[in-house]
């Protein structure tokens, strides 16, 4: 599957991505629909790419103005595709890479970061977004007016969530898949 950065200083760049390994990049589609919704509010802001895969959707930040983007992938040839994917936009001066499990990245980033945006697109059907948002609910990594984006298949529940302490701003639902924003309960909407 060819993949591109949308818009931005990096834009049109072709990005590598990986052959089978289970990843599933998210096609530019429904990548622009995604940064429709947040672009806005991205410059100068911090973003963490869980499960990154390519890094298309951290890159895609990036070549928006986020300020700084976190790669977070435990799979060592994906990892080398962001780095490679970092080279080839010029933007790996502001990408930091992280090759380990997520929820270990999440624990050492404890206290040294605050995101304003955390996305994550975990492998479908093993609850890796219902972990990681447990473990943020009683996290320090959610920037004040921070917002949590799940892609997730589209018959994924997550109306635990509420029950975690976030409220629920947006979901935009896609013909297989689905992209939840999530924000914890009682800070301002931001998307």
């Amino acid at each position: 599957m060819q993949m591109r950065v949308i818009a931005g200083s990096a834009k049109r760049t072709q990005l590598k991505t990986i052959e089978g390994l289970g990843t599933r990049p998210t096609t530019d589609r429904i990548k622009e629909t995604l940064f429709n919704v947040i672009a806005p509010f991205l410059y100068d802001c911090v973003f963490l790419d869980l499960f990154a895969g390519s890094g298309a959707i951290g890159i895609e930040a990036l070549s928006r103005g986020a300020m700084e983007a976190v790669f977070v992938e435990q799979n060592p040839r994906a990892m080398a595709c962001v780095k490679e994917n970092l080279k080839k936009t010029h933007l790996e001066s502001r990408g930091m890479t992280m090759s380990m499990d997520v929820m270990t990245a999440l624990y050492k980033l404890e206290g040294e970061k605050q995101f304003d945006y955390i996305f994550m697109d975990p492998p479908y059907g093993q609850e890796w977004e219902k972990k990681v948002l447990t473990y943020l609910a009683d996290s320090d990594l959610i920037a004040d007016r921070g917002v949590v984006i799940v892609e997730a298949s589209k018959d994924t529940d997550l109306s635990y969530a509420e029950d975690l302490g976030y409220d629920i701003l947006k979901i935009k639902e896609y013909k297989t898949n689905k992209h939840v924003f999530l924000t914890p309960a009682g800070r301002k909407e931001v998307c």
